[in-house]
């Protein structure tokens, strides 16, 4: 399967998941708070190479996947190289610098659920959302266990794996995922041409 198919099946998921959690939002009224990056400033976030697939493809066709490999492989601590805090002594207020190309983990976290031990499902959210707004969180616990729909992390984590097993089963440090992606878009078109005719745009 082609690098581009593979990125459009990706992207196609990823569109699905948005019309999900955008219809979980309005059932549950649970929200973000604006300017807050307090899951994404958080180290050791693991994820899969192939939900950055998009990303890195996004990057080669503006020429832009060496430069930001060396950015990479220079980074020397463990937070997540696309996101941009908006002070230096307030990590936890900020947003993600290539919003539209985020990854898997960054859409579900907050808005999807887990299965506990005994198979009932549970909101993977953060302490900002349980205790800011307790009153939703506790009504929208009560609804996933009355059968409100709600999206389930490792659904999502088995539907991608379809599209590619060996990308999505790999789960790394985000910022490995995200060096491992370009990698692999460099090296599938290393003896390819470019996609669509484009092969002198970078």
């Amino acid at each position: 399967m082609s690098i581009e198919h593979k990125v459009r099946l990706v992207e196609e998921l990823f569109d699905r998941l948005e019309n999900e959690i955008t219809v979980f939002q309005s059932e549950t009224h649970l929200q973000c708070r604006n300017g807050c990056g307090k899951c994404c400033s958080t180290p050791d976030i693991n994820a899969s190479p192939l939900e950055f697939l998009p990303w890195a493809l996004y990057l080669f066709l503006n020429g832009k996947a060496e430069e930001m490999l060396v950015e990479l492989n220079n980074k020397s601590d463990s937070n997540c190289h696309l996101y941009r805090p908006l002070t230096v002594l307030d990590r936890n207020m900020g947003s993600c610098s290539n919003y539209r190309y985020r990854g898997l983990i960054c859409r579900l976290f907050g808005y999807a659920a887990s299965r506990d031990k005994y198979g009932k499902l549970r909101l993977a959210t953060c302490k900002i959302i349980k205790e800011g707004q307790q009153e939703n969180y506790n009504t929208a616990e009560e609804a996933i266990s009355k059968g409100l729909y709600v999206p389930v992390f490792t659904d999502y984590y088995m539907q991608l794996s379809q599209i590619d097993n060996r990308l999505a089963t790999t789960l790394l440090p985000i910022n490995e995922a995200l060096k491992t992606a370009i990698e692999e878009v460099l090296h599938y078109y290393a003896y390819r041409p470019f996609p669509g005719g484009l092969e002198n745009i970078a």
